[in-house]
């Protein structure tokens, strides 16, 4: 398996406690921009959480007071103007895979949002599994502003089941920014909480995750993201298959011997 607790990231910050791992982004000059490099660093360590059994939940936030800015205009968005179409579909390969390996790892992420979310930087908190923000985080789905297509990385797809396709075609089709309010109300946002306070909260979210029973959350998790193509029969009988295994587990049989002697569950993930 692989060890990411002492993982050195060249692109973002990479601190790990305990179970729980922290991904910011960190160039708060420039409201934090995604560049080629940072794009396919998240791609990688996103798949390679898939084999790492130490870290249980993971965190992505941005220096400075903003999450996001998007592609980089000047490092990703000019030099995308110059390149033929093999160099354009690479690109926007590995960017879908950076979205594919967020679904795919088994661990819960939980995007901390504040001030300006947009572009990519929206399509990353679009991908996590829970968002928190604040009244004034502005999430903006800009593509449609510099002359490309709503359906960026997943956006089509994900964004509809989460806020519904009324409000994700508005955004979509328009560019314009879904205010914190508007995130909570639609249902894009988990919770909000004041200003320099979503970290921690996404902190004490991942940190009460990553002390559950993790084997089942990761089942949760793929359950969520497969289901979402299938009839309601195939999916019940998926998910009999799934519970099943998960009452193999010995987190399982703690939880029933610690509600037998009324003691509150310590769970290890096996």
């Amino acid at each position: 398996m692989t060890d990411l607790t002492s993982y050195e990231a060249e692109h973002f910050l990479w601190q790990v406690d305990g179970k729980v791992a922290v991904i910011t982004l960190n160039r708060p000059e420039r409201k934090n921009p995604l560049t080629f490099e940072s794009y396919a660093e998240l791609r990688d360590l996103f798949h390679a959480l898939k084999r790492d059994n130490a870290i249980k939940a993971v965190v992505i936030t941005g220096a400075g007071g903003n999450f996001c800015s998007g592609g980089d205009v000047f490092e990703i968005i000019e030099p995308l103007t110059r390149m033929a179409m093999p160099e354009l579909l690479k690109f926007t390969r590995m960017t879908g895979a950076v979205v594919k390996n967020m679904r795919a790892c088994p661990q819960p992420v939980i995007a901390a949002v504040e001030g300006v979310c947009a572009g990519a930087g929206a399509i990353l908190a679009m991908a996590s599994d829970m968002r928190i923000g604040t009244a004034d985080t502005k999430t903006a789905f800009l593509f449609n502003r510099v002359g490309l297509a709503g359906c960026d990385m997943g956006a089509c797809s994900i964004l509809p089941r989460i806020i519904g396709q009324g409000r994700a075609s508005e955004l979509l089709y328009t560019g314009r920014s879904m205010s914190g309010e508007e995130g909570e109300r639609w249902g894009f946002f988990n919770r909000l909480t004041a200003p320099g306070e979503t970290l921690d909260a996404a902190r004490e979210m991942a940190t009460k995750l990553a002390a559950g029973p993790t084997f089942a959350n990761a089942m949760t998790k793929t359950m969520l993201h497969r289901e979402w193509n299938m009839d309601v029969d195939g999916a019940i009988d998926l998910e009999a298959e799934a519970q099943a295994i998960c009452m193999t587990t010995n987190d399982f049989t703690r939880a029933f011997n610690a509600f037998a002697a009324k003691q509150k569950p310590v769970f290890e993930g096996d």
